[in-house]
């Protein structure tokens, strides 16, 4: 993989501001896509990104901003998607049907396609013909804020090819990012995508008034309801104590950064699904996911208190109280 120069990041918000940024201190060009032609003419005479992590400043000659999807495909061997799970299907859609199947793509999408129900390894491989051995993930304990601020992060990137995660991982290594490789895409995956429902979760109880006491017992559960759901769907030999799960458990939870948390809190203050939404003005993943992993579980029947309790709350529109109140009597 070391022959492949070509990179292509696609989407505009705040991991994929990061995640440019970090490519830009080893890697020579990269191709921006971007759906918005105004954001494109305001980084291009500015130097930032006028939505996300505006402190960034971009180097220019090092960038293609595109808003045409087609074109950053062709343009490069490497694709990183960073959009909302709940817009990739249709950022993708208008491309060709063979044009992904000689990429490498790696996703830093942490949540689940929800036309599908599949996570997105699972939805390139099986939607857009991509061979397993090109699909890649990265993942946390990352915050797209602190990379901004360049403090000191870490990130995982999994790969059935390990050395393709191992190549990408020298593309991003650099004095505030350190990256371990992983041959573990489902497990990395999976985790990433249930670490957000947690994380809604640990918001609720947060709006509700609980305490650190109850979010320690909370999370210390929520590691477990992972393992249990990751060995269902997919049983290797995994250490869930290692950072590319428990660590981004715990970042996503706890972290004033937490999209996720914050639409928590706001359900837990007592805002509607839909006014949290509004008010946020950005994607809390763990609101897709929760759906998708309750329709998926019901293949799997595993025990997920936690998962349920969102799911509970969000979907079945039972008030946060109660339902949290009933989740705190199956801990332990």
């Amino acid at each position: 993989m070391e022959g492949y120069k070509k990179i292509a990041v696609i989407g505009s918000g705040s991991w994929a501001t990061a995640i440019v940024k970090i490519l830009l201190n080893n890697v020579d060009e990269i191709t921006w896509y971007t759906r918005n032609q105004e954001d494109i003419e305001y980084i291009t005479k500015y130097k930032h990104n006028p939505r996300y992590l505006s402190s960034v400043e971009f180097d220019l000659d090092k960038i293609k901003l595109t808003s045409d999807i087609a074109t950053a495909v062709n343009s490069a061997d490497i694709l990183i998607l960073a959009v909302p799970s709940a817009f990739c299907h249709d950022t993708l859609k208008s491309i060709a049907p063979d044009a992904l199947q000689n990429k490498i793509i790696f996703s830093a999408i942490k949540g689940i396609i929800p036309e599908h129900n599949l996570i997105v390894g699972e939805y390139l491989n099986t939607i857009w013909n991509v061979a397993l051995k090109n699909i890649g993930v990265i993942t946390g304990p990352c915050h797209a804020e602190e990379v901004a601020m360049e403090k000191l992060s870490y990130l995982t990137i999994a790969s059935g090819d390990i050395e393709k995660a191992e190549s990408l991982a020298k593309s991003m290594r650099c004095r505030y990012i350190k990256v371990t490789a992983s041959d573990d895409i489902y497990g990395t995956e999976i985790s990433a995508v249930l670490k957000n429902v947690v994380a809604v979760a640990g918001g609720i109880c947060h709006g509700l008034g609980y305490g650190d006491n109850f979010l320690s017992v909370l999370v210390s559960n929520a590691i477990q309801e992972i393992e249990r759901f990751v060995k269902a769907v997919h049983p290797i030999d995994r250490d869930i104590k290692a950072s590319a799960y428990l660590g981004d458990l715990l970042v996503t939870a706890y972290s004033q950064f937490s999209r996720n948390r914050m639409f928590g809190t706001m359900l837990g203050k007592g805002y509607s699904v839909k006014m949290a939404q509004l008010e946020m003005n950005m994607i809390a993943e763990g609101y897709y996911a929760v759906k998708c992993v309750h329709e998926i579980n019901q293949k799997y029947k595993v025990d997920m208190p936690i998962a349920d309790a969102v799911y509970n709350i969000v979907y079945e529109k039972i008030a946060p109280a109660i339902e949290m109140r009933l989740l705190s009597d199956k801990l332990s």
